[in-house]
């Protein structure tokens, strides 16, 4: 059969392909701005037909309705990243946190987590059938293949992209056609306190070398030290707009990279319609799926891979909590780890997190003796590499507890090194010296 005719028969409206789907089943949501809107709002209309399905996502962007509080009974959240939209259903008991590396999150579909459905965005097919996945290679691609019913909404908007990203329409049980702009992520607001840190993140980072670059104004402001770098290249989870200013600028040439050279290495895409706008058709950027870009051993074929995250707390060891603030789950493991182990196996590779000293306006020290009660490590001290903060670099990895705990102090914020001084000195019985 002709895949024109394959598609006009599978196409329906969003109710209907939504009531396809077992009503206590498994549910696997596309992940981030890649999240099929107008699929997800029908599952929310139809909620008396759902009695305690189960929703999986990583990071949550648009309405995350399902997660609301009158939707307790119909559909229950399992979340592997939380945000704003997800975690008060886990704090309230509504909903549930998965910890995993995210390049292993793949590898549960096919095993733990059986895939009922899985709701998806795609680009509309080309001549030959086949649409893209567009900004949403990561966890998304296996979901479909592992899945027993898979719907797509087929977007005007999305990008077609180059990798891993093509699906043929046979693949895929109901296409739903409408239109939306694809979700962005809002440039993060750079201060003072960031950009002191990107400079001196900027300062790890040497001609020829490939980065991979976390969420947030961090990663960000570190991007405005590197324009006089030169030949760096990205294998990384994900791009945000940043990336495209430094390509545009010859900065990022991807040509000394020894795996993939000559292409931006991604599993996903998150900011703005400039963005999207620039991987379209853009055989330069390759996406493919997290359970090869976020193998730590897949990272290390990088030689002089730098890897920057962010986290919430370090304390005088060198134990990094990222995920929690206390006993309470506040975002996910992500492809933090994968990418610092990646690092270490990676010829000259560094692995770098980087905070700002403090918190709550500056009531708080993120450096602390030791962390909150509850708080989860996401990077063991074993793996930690380099801390940096406003105040410095403080490198770890090979030195002993008080040679960390010195360090560390070094880079905490003034006001608060007295009393982690006083605290060096009754945990390891002798004198702090500056």
């Amino acid at each position: 059969m002709e895949w024109q005719n394959v598609y006009e028969k599978r196409k329906t409206n969003a109710g209907a392909a939504i009531r396809r789907i077992a009503p206590g089943g498994r549910i696997v949501l596309a992940h981030a701005a890649g999240v099929p809107i107008a699929l997800t709002d029908e599952l929310v209309r139809q909620k008396e037909h759902f009695k305690h399905a189960e929703i999986v996502q990583l990071v949550p962007m648009g309405n995350a309705r399902f997660a609301d509080a009158d939707m307790e009974g119909h559909f229950r959240l399992n979340a592997f990243f939380l945000g704003p939209y997800t975690k008060t259903a886990v704090k309230e008991g509504r909903g549930d946190f998965t910890p995993c590396c995210f390049h292993e999150i793949p590898g549960l579909f096919g095993g733990m987590l059986p895939v009922d459905a899985a709701l998806i965005q795609v680009s509309p097919p080309d001549r030959h059938g086949y649409v893209s996945l567009g900004i949403s290679v990561d966890y998304t691609l296996a979901a479909v293949k592992k899945a027993k019913y898979v719907i797509a909404q087929v977007n005007g908007s999305m990008p077609r992209t180059h990798g891993d990203t093509q699906l043929h329409v046979s693949e895929i049980d109901s296409f739903v056609e409408i239109n939306r702009p694809i979700l962005e992520l809002t440039p993060p607001v750079i201060g003072e306190t960031e950009q002191a840190i990107g400079e001196n993140c900027a300062k790890l980072i040497h001609d020829g070398d490939t980065l991979q670059l976390g969420i947030g104004a961090i990663p960000d402001a570190v991007l405005l030290f590197l324009k006089d770098k030169k030949d760096l290249g990205i294998h990384s989870e994900m791009v945000s707009d940043g990336v495209v200013e430094l390509i545009t600028r010859g900065v990022i040439t991807n040509a000394r990279k020894t795996l993939h050279p000559g292409k931006t290495v991604a599993t996903f895409l998150m900011g703005t319609k400039r963005l999207y706008d620039y991987a379209d058709d853009n055989p330069s950027i390759a996406l493919m799926p997290v359970e090869y870009v976020n193998d730590p051993y897949v990272i290390g074929q990088n030689d002089h891979l730098v890897s920057i995250n962010s986290c919430v707390q370090v304390d005088l060891t060198g134990q990094v909590a990222s995920e929690s603030v206390g006993l309470t789950q506040i975002s996910g493991i992500g492809g933090q780890l994968d990418f610092v182990r990646g690092a270490r196996l990676s010829r000259g590779g560094r692995s770098v997190i980087a905070i700002a000293s403090t918190a709550a306006k500056g009531k708080i020290s993120k450096i602390v003796s030791v962390l909150d009660e509850g708080a989860a490590v996401t990077t063991s001290r074993t793996d930690v590499d380099y801390i940096v903060t406003e105040y410095g670099i403080a490198h770890l990895r090979g030195k002993t507890l008080r040679d960390r705990a010195r360090a560390l102090i070094r880079i905490a914020h003034p006001k608060f090194r007295r009393t982690l001084a006083e605290e060096f000195e009754r945990r390891f019985c002798c004198r702090y010296d500056v």
